[in-house]
């Protein structure tokens, strides 16, 4: 049994928290400058030659890189030769929110009733997902989450009979739909089986796959290529302003589900993509 004081948690946190809203990941960088570099339309490559402009000033500058710097949506897999000591591990990992957000000048935009709407003045509480894995390591994946693209998420619950062509239909409904309230070229994941909460939970880690990884699983990376490629046959483009790249990439996530039900959730990201992985 392998023992890890919760405080190491709360650091690691906090430095996740800063980190990942000043400087973009690198499959980000490479599926941008990809973009850039695919990209027909004059006014799109301009377009992407400022976001690019825009990140290098966030960097040199250490500036968020997006004025939402998100709710904290934060994937725990702990391995169960852990034991936590010196305090509860949820407390924890929100004091690390918490930290990381105040003590790094973040925007707080996290009210504490959805209908009262006070806000908590700290980001927190952060949406936590817990799974429990073999081994004696803790993996803490950290992506926040913007609500321009995150209002644009979609759960379709589909027939059986509606087949893979449901869930493309789907897919790209929701794109159609967000257009350019989720500030393109974006970021599109799909959680497909399960049931209404998994697929959308799905959805979401999808998000955290590194940009240009597709799925080990034969049709499931034909079906990423495909809506890719009609997705970005839509013309949304860059900043919605018309172009070739609308999105960057399509992570498709699948799971078992009931004989009567094919549930299906989309989640869409902005051009940023927040997502950062460490391990204790």
């Amino acid at each position: 049994m392998r023992e890890i004081q919760v405080g190491k948690v709360t650091d690691t946190v906090k430095e996740m928290c800063i980190k990942i809203n000043h400087f973009l990941s690198d499959d980000m960088k490479l599926a941008l400058n990809k973009a850039y570099e695919e990209e027909e339309s004059a006014l799109g490559k301009k377009i992407l030659n400022q976001l690019e402009e825009n990140l290098k000033i966030a960097e040199n500058d250490m500036i968020p890189i997006c004025q939402d710097t998100g709710m904290a949506v934060i994937f725990i897999k702990v391995g169960q030769e852990v034991h936590f000591t010196g305090g509860n591990l949820e407390d924890a990992i929100n004091e690390g929110v918490r930290r990381g957000y105040v003590d790094g000048y973040l925007r707080k935009s996290v009210v504490n009733d959805p209908i009262i709407r006070k806000n908590t003045k700290d980001n927190t509480p952060a949406i936590i997902h817990y799974e429990i894995v073999p081994g004696d390591k803790v993996t803490i994946t950290l992506a926040p989450k913007g609500f321009g693209s995150e209002n644009m998420s979609r759960v379709f619950m589909l027939k059986p009979a509606d087949g893979i062509e449901g869930v493309k239909e789907a897919v790209l409904t929701a794109v159609k739909d967000a257009g350019p309230n989720a500030c393109p070229p974006m970021v599109v994941g799909v959680g497909v089986g399960g049931d209404f909460e998994k697929c959308a939970i799905m959805s979401k880690v999808a998000l955290t796959r590194k940009t240009g990884e597709h799925s080990k699983i034969p049709y499931v990376k034909e079906l990423e290529e495909e809506l890719l490629e009609k997705i970005n046959a839509l013309g949304i483009g860059p900043g919605g302003l018309g172009g070739r790249k609308t999105a960057l990439a399509v992570n498709v996530e699948t799971y078992p589900t009931h004989i009567a039900g094919l549930p299906v959730g989309i989640n869409i990201c902005c051009h940023v993509n927040r997502h950062i992985t460490e391990e204790i």
